[in-house]
């Protein structure tokens, strides 16, 4: 990492003695006392426990200093500390220290949906001609984002910062750390309509990524969103827009879609078949995203094609997996709100299957007041022509299960409690065939990760 203790007293403007410690070269930082080795610094942060209750193991296990909150007593007389106002805020200090100090680009990808997925796609277009480094995991938030940045190797040029909420002003704080080069909004969706009221919060609460970019920058986002074209209207940075029509900078045409790779054309790029190795014909957008990020980064067009042909995606995103019995299982359990889940049961109901297609549904979280019609309007999704068996997990998904019943009396619906997981699992291996087909979808406070698991081959 090569920052140096009396080099990060200085940046967090430490008030205690700390020329008293010998200077050192840090490895790494860390707020996990168990991933702690030799010369990693040691950040308490404030959870279901005190960090400070952890320093001392911190120290055992080799860490060369620790932050240490200003008020907070017993400090440690033969170990290296920094005396700072807050640990976390501190974090962020070195990490936005250590991006600027190495000269870092910055792209900064949020949305409601669909975050993960292009993270992972502009990366892989970076790639083949940048160093580059991205979000690990779901590492998003205010401690996920400057620990990515703390974690990135000191060679990298470029970063891919993803950037998650649940309220205003969140964004506002990653993006004044990351301060982007370039930026996505992905999509407006529902996640956490809940803590901001409305769609237009949603949308206002994305566009909090301008905050810190840089003046001459690049926004980019769906043309057909028209809660974001007001919100541009007076900004400074250059905007730049992807969809499925002419009237947006990117579009793709001719897009088809298979069980295990989706195949589709960009304007711009005449008799060039793109292909990503995802189902789904709503995740070609996420690649638009990737290639006008490639554009501002000049990267050459082959190697941008190449890059997303061959990506890979962070686990729990729309992965193929195979059941115990053989079956095939689509997994796309890490996060679900209406729209996410409308687009791959759309995508889904096409494919060819042998056998019968099943679907698995969780609980929609943080929906608030619209919970129950928007969990209700799955339905216009399900169609027993094309699926043949619904089994559906949680308190919320009880007003799907009696909309289902409603309109389709013969289609076979079974909905269970969260608490009921292992009835679910039950029911799911007693139905499932060899030639079956089955997707399972919810919020990852379902823990429908847990299912997949109980009925996968690993």
């Amino acid at each position: 990492m090569e920052l140096g203790f009396w080099e990060i007293a200085k940046v967090t403007e430490a008030v205690n003695d700390w020329h008293a410690f010998p200077d050192f070269k840090i490895a790494t930082v860390e707020f996990d006392s168990r991933k702690i080795t030799k010369n990693s610094f040691f950040v308490p942060l404030q959870g279901a426990r005190d960090g400070h209750d952890f320093v001392a193991r911190a120290k055992e296990n080799g860490a060369g200093g620790s932050f240490w909150q200003k008020n907070q007593p017993n400090i440690p007389k033969d170990f290296p500390v920094l005396v700072v106002s807050d640990p976390l805020t501190a974090m962020q200090k070195i990490a936005h220290y250590f991006l600027k100090k190495n000269q870092v680009r910055v792209v900064a990808i949020t949305g409601s949906n669909g975050k993960t997925t292009t993270k992972d796609m502009v990366e892989a277009v970076l790639s083949p001609r940048y160093r580059t480094y991205k979000t690990q995991g779901n590492y998003n938030n205010h401690i996920g984002v400057p620990y990515t940045l703390l974690h990135m190797p000191a060679t990298t040029e470029i970063v891919v910062l993803e950037m998650g909420m649940d309220h205003k002003g969140e964004i506002e704080k990653l993006s004044k750390i990351g301060q982007p080069d370039i930026a996505a909004i992905t999509m407006i969706g529902e996640s956490h309509i809940e803590h901001l009221g409305s769609r237009k919060g949603i949308a206002e609460a994305k566009m909090e990524i301008i905050a810190g970019m840089k003046p001459n920058g690049t926004l980019i986002i769906p043309e057909s969103e028209e809660l974001l074209r007001p919100l541009t209207q007076t900004i400074s940075q250059t905007i730049k827009t992807f969809g499925t029509d002419s009237k947006s900078d990117l579009y793709t045409t001719n897009v088809r879609e298979e069980k295990e790779k989706t195949i589709f054309e960009v304007n711009g790029y005449p008799k060039q078949n793109f292909s990503i190795p995802v189902l789904g014909k709503y995740n070609t957008q996420n690649a638009l995203i990737a290639l006008l990020v490639g554009q501002y980064f000049h990267v050459e067009p082959a190697k941008m094609m190449r890059g997303l042909a061959t990506m890979t995606l962070t686990q729990n995103r729309t992965q193929w997996l195979t059941a115990l019995n053989g079956a095939e299982v689509l997994s796309d359990v890490y996060n679900a709100n209406p729209t996410a889940m409308s687009l791959v049961l759309d995508s889904f109901s096409k494919l060819l299957c042998h056998g019968k297609k099943i679907v698995v549904l969780g609980d929609m979280l943080d929906l608030g007041e619209k919970s129950a019609a928007m969990h209700c309007g799955i339905a216009e999704h399900i169609r027993p022509d094309q699926v043949q068996e619904v089994f559906l997990l949680g308190e919320q998904m009880k007003h799907l299960a009696e909309e289902l019943k409603t309109r389709y009396p013969y289609l076979p619906v079974y909905s269970f409690q969260k608490d009921e997981q292992e009835k679910l699992v039950q029911a799911i291996q007693n139905s499932l065939k060899p030639a079956d087909m089955i997707l399972l979808k919810a919020s990852n406070g379902m823990h429908l990760n847990q299912v997949v698991k109980k009925i996968v081959k690993f």
